[in-house]
């Protein structure tokens, strides 16, 4: 599963306990919070999770403008009950999601306005997906995940994951949809920026999605053609730029197909993101098939979010144990990652931060 958030650090929504014995939490300074009291606010840590995603549904980031309101007019304008949106922003205030002011206001801070639809960073259709419906069905059951080391997902819905969503989630799958193109179209101008393609010609996107890595790596690099490979479903909805009649359609061909089947595309340089993560076989197919597809000595990068060396870890051991719920996957560590590249003949060479929750493993095939 692709996921993600912006790439400013500062933006996580942890509050830290700073060298000095204090901490700062919505915007003032106190002792720092005992064990015990600190592990009574982490087991309440779905509380937190309903809240962000109620402001979210009821879209408040985006009834509050510049100024500060009160909850009465955030209530009216969102359609709530005042004195419950009251108790629900001072829960989110804690937690540094948006700040009450003198008189009983409330006014945006850096993490509330990620909230908003229209924020370049928004991290709304994320907040979403991260709280789904199924996600409060799943995560009691993380004991029974653990023990067994599979999904949970058959057991409690009698289907795949990606089945139920189709089927029977069209809500939950929309949800999915925008939260992956959001942070899809935020991390592909990271990796374009990352990436120095001088002296390539030619460039595949492969399970590139909708092709919006892809599309930023093209216009960062006017001489270069692409290939995007995926899903017919797919790449049936790709970036608007790469079809017929958008800006760059002229230097790119779209190829329906499966990676983990087959990767009829030859190129000098080959991108494989954040779909490494399902299981083990599949990841091995994948880059079995890059290696059988491309010449000698081609390069193929791989960017995944890891769970170890990273200033996001606790993001990224939570997206880990969702993906363990869900479809029975892991992330990787710098380590795993390597590992299972260098089994499929491909020699890894530097491993780089794109930002602050993914890594680039810069590799290239044999024989070069």
């Amino acid at each position: 599963m692709t996921t993600g958030t912006t790439g400013t650090t500062g933006t996580t929504g942890t509050t830290g306990t700073a060298a000095h014995g204090t901490d700062t939490l919505a915007g003032a300074v106190r002792t720092a919070t005992p064990p015990s009291m600190r592990l009574r606010e982490l087991v309440f840590g779905a509380a937190l999770a309903a809240s962000v995603r109620a402001a979210a549904r009821l879209g408040v980031a985006d009834a509050l403008g510049e100024s500060p309101a009160t909850a009465e007019e955030l209530a009216e304008s969102v359609g709530a009950d005042p004195r419950s949106l009251r108790r629900m922003m001072r829960a989110l205030t804690c937690y540094g999601i948006f700040a009450e002011q003198a008189g009983g206001t409330f006014a945006h801070t850096e993490m509330s306005r990620l909230l908003r639809e229209d924020d370049p960073h928004s991290l709304k259709y994320i907040s979403l997906w991260c709280t789904e419906p199924w996600t409060w069905d799943a995560w009691p059951r993380l004991d029974e995940a653990v023990r067994t080391g599979g999904s949970v997902f058959g057991g409690l819905y009698g289907k795949g994951f990606f089945d139920y969503l189709h089927e029977d989630a069209h809500e939950s799958a929309h949800v999915f949809n925008q939260a992956m193109t959001t942070s899809s179209v935020q991390s592909a101008l990271d990796v374009a920026e990352l990436l120095d393609l001088t002296g390539a010609a030619t460039v595949a996107d492969i399970g590139g999605g909708q092709g919006h890595v892809l599309a930023s790596l093209l216009e960062k690099n006017p001489g270069l053609r692409g290939t995007l490979l995926d899903l017919p479903r797919v790449v049936a909805n790709a970036d608007p730029r790469l079809r017929d009649g958008g800006s760059l359609a002229g230097r790119v061909t779209i190829v329906p197909g499966d990676c983990r089947e087959s990767i009829p595309v030859e190129a000098d340089v080959y991108i494989i993101k954040n779909i490494l993560e399902w299981d083990d076989d599949s990841t091995r197919r994948t880059l079995r098939n890059v290696v059988a597809a491309a010449r000698p000595g081609a390069r193929v990068v791989v960017i995944e979010n890891l769970v170890d060396d990273t200033p996001s870890m606790k993001f990224t051991t939570s997206m880990d144990l969702l993906l363990l719920l869900n479809v029975g996957g892991a992330k990787h560590t710098r380590e795993s990652m390597t590992a299972r590249m260098a089994d499929a003949g491909l020699a890894v060479g530097d491993v780089r931060p794109v930002n602050a929750y993914l890594h680039a493993f810069d590799s290239v095939t044999p024989g070069g």
